[in-house]
């Protein structure tokens, strides 16, 4: 079972950032005006899909995930602060706790690994 909790575990964390990188493209320019409404450079957005999408799917597959989950976790921080500092509005406040809970999450990952079903499992045996 433990096996099981894990890989879906790593789904979960995996999934929102592959969805909100896929997403980014499909919204490009709205999600520039934005970052940049919010003093982030728009034109950072290539990278921050890049990140999403390859860092949700190294996640996903469990390759280098603690190194992965490092980075996730800091690029999640650091988007609550940025994004979701208004925490007088209720709202924001659940999307800034949203991000805390993430970067727990791939904190554990970071510091556990990505469990047996996962391609650094693999590599390991090999």
């Amino acid at each position: 079972m433990d096996k099981i909790s894990q890989l879906v575990a790593r789904i979960f964390l995996g999934q929102i950032f592959l969805i909100s990188g896929l997403l980014k493209i499909s919204g490009y320019e709205g999600t520039q005006g934005y970052m940049d409404a919010m003093g982030v450079p728009g034109m950072l957005l290539p990278l921050v899909i890049a990140l999403e999408v390859l860092g949700g799917l190294a996640i996903v597959l469990g390759w280098q995930t603690k190194l992965a989950s490092m980075i996730l976790a800091a690029f999640t921080l650091v988007a609550a602060v940025i994004f979701h500092n208004n925490i007088s509005d209720q709202i924001q406040m659940i999307m800034f706790m949203k991000n805390i809970a993430i970067t727990g999450g791939l904190m554990l990952l970071m510091v556990h690994g990505a469990g047996a079903y996962s391609v650094d499992s693999r590599r390991i045996k090999s």
